[in-house]
């Protein structure tokens, strides 16, 4: 159950929530799920499932047993819960409340964020450019009041707290302004499944329009003017098919599909191009891409395809004006897969793109952005984030004059490119952090790569990043393969033993490894409450994910699906047999896919590890993909395979899957996070797996924490978020002992 909203952020309720009456007994052992078995048959193969009555999201039967779960773990938690009340402040105490982010220009204005203290929302806000031809970014006084304006003109666009008033989940979805400045388009969710409403805000008049979009997937994108937008709304399996325009003024009832795409494998999307010139169309699968430009300017344009589908072939594009001439930039994986920048006059087949950038098995091109005089390249290279400045001329046969990479952040650090929406912009907004060192945010010039610091996220209390050591290790997996693991510990914790060595210290150890997902070293406030007391934290980068390049991602997937439990597991013996720590003073941390990993790896290696948490985890595997009608499985064909269809995928999927993998074996304790909502992992699969550790391996010490009025993300609200950290860290404290430090 999800904890009561705090009466107030200084002093929140961190006691057992599961129990609606305060004097309710505790209970004394944990519930029992009933066993009422359904069998399957695939391929031959018989399959028993003795806790699938537990998908009825609505029986009460359901519901009661996700609460007195959600008891059971309050009770078993119950001893933490003054060490949860001092993380929660620790969190709060680091972190400066009311805040500004660093404002963003889109034509004549500048937009930013702003947080309060004592909010759980925050606002959206912008003000006008008073200079055109400057583009440095007006900042508030540093003795500017909370109540105040942060900047002079300050318009408040959202605020954020009146929009989620009685309603137990918020989340704001895409908000976009038409290219007159005049009308908001803003998307919100109060459930948490991600069916989205967009309503439009007058900015002249602060009047809502009497148009109103339902069961929209995120936002809208703008045509030129105000006249006009495009949407994306789902199917029945919640997956995004149907692209829609809409004109203001009319009922969403008569809005024109101006895209539908049926192969089921395939999600769409919709966006603009930085010029403004064009509305994208794009459909994709896992392996294949396929994009559609309209005119963004023609209220009743037809989609012009880009170049055709083409089976394992993907693609991204923008739009650039070189010597005054249209010219397109498409990276691409025709030619290799790391990647390749291509460059078109206009639509055309792959066979007809000029290589910019040629293709590179050292160098996987992640992103490309264009500008007026300038294309914009995301990379990598032995794990390195990196970012490369194409200047261009006049000429639009070749239009690169010079090719450079912008020196910033260490080999550690983690560097990509920030917001920035203007085609004309004479500079590009970049941001770096690390393991130790907080997010920054830079303006880069286009024309000479110097960079000017605009705001380090503030960490308060006296935190230096001098007081923390950042590590690049290497594992060896089975097959020799070498798995990078990033670590952050503080200075001094190791402390020495006999002769100097260091000493062993409690390790959080975490890891995702699919959808070539980079897991990239990153500054988190919250964990600086894990290194102070002593422990490390560190992530394997395991294959499946992104983080060496594309053939790290394809040697991590489908029949190479086992190599990402293999890797994590050499990750944690490597830190063992290393003396970072020990097994017994290891947990292992993952969500979603992630927690797919946190279930296998706890069923191949559970001498491994002192303590899992898996996070809205994936741990149901081969009974989500064996149903088409649920969300995603179609669509997640390329990443697992297609069990229903294929013999030999339902073995590969039934040989990892960690509810299907359940024995009687020593697990060490495991904490599951769900939340009734989520769309993406339904609820069901981490309350199924909970059910059958206990029933298989008696004595196993397994808590299953539901949030009842939350999505895949979680709960909303910082506050809330961050009460939600505090509880997972310190049931890992626990396990790390390092609960009464």
């Amino acid at each position: 159950m999800a904890p009561a909203s705090p009466a107030s952020p200084t002093s929140p309720d961190t006691a057992a929530t599961a129990a609606t009456d305060a004097t309710a007994v505790p209970p004394a052992a944990p519930p029992v799920a009933a066993r009422r078995p359904v069998t399957t048959t695939h391929h031959g193969r018989e399959r028993v499932d003795e806790y699938d009555w537990l998908r009825a999201k609505e029986d009460p039967e359901v519901l009661g047993y996700l609460e007195a779960e959600n008891a059971w773990t309050d009770a078993r938690t119950a001893h933490l819960a003054h060490l949860r009340a001092t993380i929660y402040e620790e969190i709060k105490a680091r972190t400066l409340e009311t805040d500004l982010s660093v404002p963003t220009r889109v034509r004549g204005y500048w937009y930013y964020s702003r947080s309060f203290e004592g909010k759980q929302y925050g606002a959206s806000c912008r003000v006008a450019v008073t200079d055109p031809a400057d583009w440095t970014p007006p900042m508030p006084a540093a003795d500017a009041l909370p109540d105040q304006p942060a900047l002079p003109g300050e318009e408040v666009l959202l605020d954020l707290n009146e929009l989620a008033e009685g309603h137990e989940f918020f989340s704001l979805g895409g908000s976009a302004v038409s290219s007159d400045d005049r009308i908001l388009a803003y998307a919100t969710d109060v459930v948490g499944d991600e069916r989205y409403t967009v309503r439009f805000l007058d900015l002249v008049t602060r009047e809502h329009l009497a148009d109103e979009l339902t069961d929209v997937l995120g936002g809208v994108t703008w045509g030129t003017g105000t006249g006009h937008c495009y949407y994306t709304t789902v199917d029945e399996t919640w997956r995004p098919d149907k692209v829609w325009r809409h004109r203001l003024g009319t009922a969403q009832s008569e809005d024109e599909l101006v895209f539908h795409e049926p192969d089921g494998r395939f999600n769409v999307g919709v966006g603009r191009t930085r010029s403004r010139r064009f509305v994208v169309v794009a459909a994709g699968s896992r392996t294949t891409t396929e994009y559609h430009l309209l005119d963004a300017g023609d209220p009743a344009a037809v989609p012009q395809v880009f170049a055709e589908r083409s089976e394992g072939i993907e693609y991204s594009l923008d739009h650039l004006v070189v010597g005054g001439q249209d010219r397109f930039v498409v990276l691409h994986n025709a030619t290799g897969p790391e990647f390749e920048l291509g460059y078109a006059a206009g639509p055309a087949p792959a066979a007809e793109w000029t290589p910019l950038l040629p293709h590179d098995l050292a160098v996987r091109l992640e992103d490309v952005d264009a500008f007026a005089g300038h294309v914009v390249v995301q990379q990598r290279s032995e794990g390195r984030t990196r970012v490369r400045v194409l200047t261009l001329g006049t000429d639009p046969d070749d239009p690169v004059v010079d090719d450079r990479l912008l020196e910033l952040g260490g080999e550690l650090a983690t560097v990509g490119l920030g917001g920035n929406p203007s085609f004309e912009q004479p500079r590009i907004r970049v941001g770096m952090t690390s393991m130790a060192q907080p997010s920054s945010v830079y303006d880069v010039d286009l024309a000479t790569s110097a960079a000017t610091l605009l705001k380090r996220a503030p960490v308060l209390g006296g935190y230096d990043p001098a007081d923390y050591e950042e590590h690049r290790l290497w594992a060896t997996a089975p097959d020799g393969t070498q798995v990078p693991i990033s670590l952050v510990v503080r200075k001094g914790a190791r402390g020495a033993g006999q002769e100097g060595t260091a000493q062993p210290v409690p390790l959080v150890l975490y890891g995702y490894g699919a959808y070539e997902a980079s897991m990239d070293p990153y500054f988190s406030i919250s964990r600086v409450s894990l290194l102070d007391r002593g422990a490390a934290f560190a992530i394997a980068h395991v294959r499946g994910g992104g983080e060496m390049g594309r053939h790290w991602y394809d040697d991590g997937k489908m029949e190479n699906k086992q190599h990402t439990f293999d890797d994590f597991i050499a990750c944690a013996r490597h830190l063992v047999a290393e003396g970072w720590t020990t097994a017994d003073r290891l947990v292992a941390q993952g969500g979603s896919a992630g927690g797919l990993l946190m279930g296998a790896v706890a069923n191949q290696a559970p001498d491994a590890f002192g303590g899992i948490v898996a996070e809205v985890p994936f741990v149901d595997a081969l009974t989500s993909m064996l149903d088409s009608s649920l969300p995603l499985t179609i669509g997640e064909y390329d990443e697992w395979g297609n069990p229903e269809g294929d013999a030999e995928a339902y073995d590969r999927i039934a040989g990892y899957a960690p509810y299907d993998n359940v024995a009687d074996l020593p697990y060490p304790p495991i904490l599951a996070i769900t939340s009734l909502n989520d769309t993406r992992v339904l609820y069901v699969e981490p309350a199924k797996w909970v059910a059958r550790i206990r029933a298989t391996a008696p004595g196993a010490d397994v808590l299953l924490k539901t949030e009842m009025a939350a999505g895949h993300g979680g709960v909303s609200g910082r506050y809330r978020a961050w009460e939600e950290v505090a509880f997972s860290q310190a049931w890992i404290l626990d396990r790390l002992g390092l609960a009464g430090s």
